[in-house]
């Protein structure tokens, strides 16, 4: 029976077209996330003394990484047989097809080039600087699951809960679990939790604690709410574990041992001495 509190949701991912240049609500959330994290990131380099204009060249490298990470990630995980015969459609990004796994596979990597090229010369390493790379992704990760919701797509299996969601633009006629908003409000719970913990006891944490949480919330929720969202493509189906769950364990596992890491070792999650002079 289909709950009278069902959402009937169609609204057109589009937000306006000029010639064919198309703009789209998960185009502007996905930047969004990125210019967002700029200014936080503002805030994390002045509290901790450090120059601003390097900000720029963590921005380009990040967002390029992600891009392309996502990208190469859902043709590589997912559909590897198509996309490997068929190499020149890896490029269509804007068909649709990005892996947040892959997304963070890429970012680690530029994040291991950005450290390599001003981590000694601003006495930072690539720990510290994924221990706040994490608090922005957070809330970029919630605004990306806000434009899937846009584009009616990830969503999850048939619900008679009140909260279902009737995803008409993709032929539903039965209302869905909303896992869009499900992984976007754990993302955004995760960013508060992370941004209380650098203002308010940034001096009181060892490294890898603010890192460790981050990896345990954003992959443990995705873990966790994979059980009621709807295979992305068929040879998940009759899996015990799907793709996006065998991909989240690694990070969990991964957190988990940053925060012992953490605690054995005590390093201090500050900056630990202060910026050379230029």
């Amino acid at each position: 029976m289909i709950s009278p509190l069902a959402i009937t949701w169609a609204p057109s991912p589009e937000i306006f077209s000029i010639g064919p240049v198309t703009v789209r609500y998960y185009s502007v959330l996905f930047v969004s996330g990125f210019i967002i994290g700029y200014y936080i990131f503002v805030r994390f380099f002045k509290r901790e003394k450090l120059p601003a204009e390097i900000l720029d060249t963590l921005l380009y490298t990040l967002l390029g990484a992600a891009v392309i990470g996502a990208r190469l990630g859902h043709c590589l995980f997912y559909e590897p047989e198509y996309y490997l015969a068929r190499p020149i459609e890896i490029l269509k990004v804007w068909e649709g097809g990005l892996a947040s796994h892959g997304g963070a596979i890429g970012i680690l990597i530029a994040i291991w080039y950005y450290v390599k090229k001003y981590g000694r010369k601003y006495d930072f390493d690539y720990l510290w600087l994924m221990e706040r790379i994490g608090i922005a992704t957070a809330l970029a990760g919630a605004l990306i699951r806000l434009g899937n919701l846009m584009n009616s797509e990830i969503y999850g299996n048939p619900t008679d809960l009140p909260w279902g969601f009737i995803f008409v633009l993709r032929g539903e006629v039965v209302p869905k679990h909303p896992t869009q908003l499900y992984e976007a409000l754990a993302y955004l719970l995760t960013f508060a939790i992370l941004m209380h913990l650098y203002w308010r006891m940034l001096p009181k944490l060892k490294k890898g604690t603010l890192f460790g949480l981050f990896l345990i919330g954003i992959f443990g929720a995705r873990f966790l709410i994979e059980y009621v969202k709807e295979p992305q493509v068929a040879f998940e189906q009759g899996m015990a574990l799907n793709m996006g769950q065998l991909l989240s364990i690694p990070f969990v596992l991964a957190g988990i041992a940053l925060i012992v890491y953490g605690y054995v070792t005590g390093k201090p999650a500050e900056l630990e001495s202060k910026p050379k002079k230029k």
